[in-house]
Order: C-alpha cells, then sequence, then structure tokens
C-alpha cells in the first residue's frame, strides 16, 4: 500500500507467491512490522485493499503455521482484527525468544537507539491509547483517509526507503545491538529498509531485513543457519517487473 509502488497489486501478489512458496517448510513467520503502509482498525471496519495478503495469512494459520506480527510505526493501531480474524500472535514491543538454542532479539527497529526527540514524542503519540481513541472517534472515510495522508507525507519528507547507510557508527540499530547489556546471537529488524547482515565484535549478529519495497528480502533460519535472501521470480530480480512497465507476470 505504500504510495511510491507503481503496481501494488503486483507487489501483493509477489508477496503472496512468496508465502505460498514456504508454506509447506514454515514453522513459524516472523513479521516485523510496516507490513501495512497504514493500517487502523474501527469496531467494524478495517482499510480497503490487502484481500490476497489477508486471504493467504488466514490459508497459513489454518495449515497451522504459527504467524507473529510485530508492529512498526506505520501499522501501530492494530487491536484484535489480525488476531481473531486471523489467528496471528500481536507483539507490541521488541520480544526475546529462544530457537534451537540461539538467542533472538526480534523487532521492528522505531525508536531503538534513536534520540531524534520529535520522532521520539511522536511515537509516544502514536502509541496512546487516549489519542487511539480520540481518533477512533472520526469517520472511516475520514480517518483512513488522514491516515493515509500523513503516512505519504512521512515517506516523503524522510525520503521513500531510507536509503542513506549511516555507517557501523551512525546507525541506530546497530548501536543499540552493541550496547544491549545480554548476550544475543542475532539481532533481526525491520524498519530501516537496508539490507544489512553485520557480525559485531562481541560475536552477536545484526540482520536488517531491506524492505519488501525495493529489495523482496527476509530472512530464513533452519535451526543452524542464518541467511539474509532476497526473492526471484523465473531468475528474474522482481524489481525489474517494476522498471520495465510491463505486464504482470502469471503467478
Amino acid at each position: 500500500g505504500a504510495p511510491a509502488i507503481k503496481n501494488p497489486k503486483l507487489h501483493e501478489k509477489i508477496l503472496v507467491n512468496w508465502l505460498d512458496s514456504i508454506k509447506n517448510e514454515a514453522a513459524a513467520i516472523y513479521l516485523l512490522g510496516d507490513i501495512f503502509d497504514f493500517w487502523f482498525e474501527y469496531k467494524t471496519v478495517i482499510p480497503r485493499g490487502f484481500s490476497r495478503f489477508i486471504g493467504k495469512l488466514c490459508e497459513l494459520s489454518d495449515m497451522g503455521i504459527e504467524l507473529h506480527f510485530f508492529i512498526g510505526n506505520h501499522d501501530i493501531w492494530t487491536f484484535d482484527f489480525l488476531e481473531k480474524e486471523i489467528g496471528m500472535i500481536v507483539h507490541r514491543k521488541p520480544e526475546i525468544i529462544t530457537l534451537y538454542n540461539k538467542k533472538f532479539f526480534l523487532a521492528h527497529g522505531d525508536g531503538l537507539g534513536d534520540n531524534n526527540k520529535t520522532f521520539l514524542f511522536l511515537r509516544k503519540v502514536f502509541h496512546s491509547n487516549f489519542c487511539q481513541k480520540c481518533f477512533g472517534l472520526l469517520h472511516p472515510n475520514i480517518g483512513l483517509k488522514l491516515g493515509s495522508h500523513w503516512s505519504n507525507n512521512s515517506r516523503k519528507n524522510k525520503g521513500y526507503f531510507f536509503h542513506e547507510y549511516l555507517g557501523e557508527d551512525k546507525e541506530p540499530l546497530i548501536q543499540f545491538a552493541k550496547k544491549y547489556p545480554e548476550p544475543i546471537d542475532y539481532f533481526i529488524f525491520g524498519h530501516r529498509h537496508l539490507m544489512i547482515d553485520l557480525m559485531l565484535k562481541n560475536k552477536n549478529r545484526i540482520i536488517i531485513l531491506g524492505d519488501w519495497i525495493e529489495h523482496f528480502s527476509y530472512a530464513s533460519f533452519d535451526g543452524e543457519n542464518l541467511i539474509l535472501d532476497q526473492y526471484y521470480y523465473d531468475g528474474e530480480k522482481l524489481i525489474d517487473y517494476q522498471e520495465k512497465d510491463i505486464d504482470e507476470p502469471d503467478l
């Protein structure tokens, strides 16, 4: 749903196709936030769109695959739809989990290691229950339009993809991982739209997952090896379909 995407339905189909390709192998799937460019749940209304994606999540849940959703700074306002209608496990804060004797720190990443006072203030406002209830008083046609407009402007002001790598000494998430007081095998984040796989001096490893706007990237763990990879269709990088402005591939 991001406004920078030329063909949102194509991107949705690509993501659904990838989910379909892993459904017979995945024991659990972790979505680390900003899956929706804007999301707000009213009691009886959710944003229009995402039907194929939501349908595929329902299928995976019905198959018994464990689905985890970590809220991001663009899809903060999920309340109980994903849990009750799909069966997902929603995480509203970072989590430390253990898989095959390896300790993982999982989070979207917004607000971690970031000292930007304006961003931290806005983050606190958006996480406020009072502000959420006030926003919920708006008619959905107004509220969802305002939310999408805000999200659009936010990405335009910051740059759609946050591509600039600040360097190991300045990247907030890397600094957060370096200073974390507990031993962690893998820090895994989203948020920055960068593909980063870095071994830290204390033998911890930090992964920043990239995105599904430009990189079509993901991490997989088989119990022994963690791999940061990109999804390809017919051996061709999927972003090329966007650049060539051709018809949608037959997924």
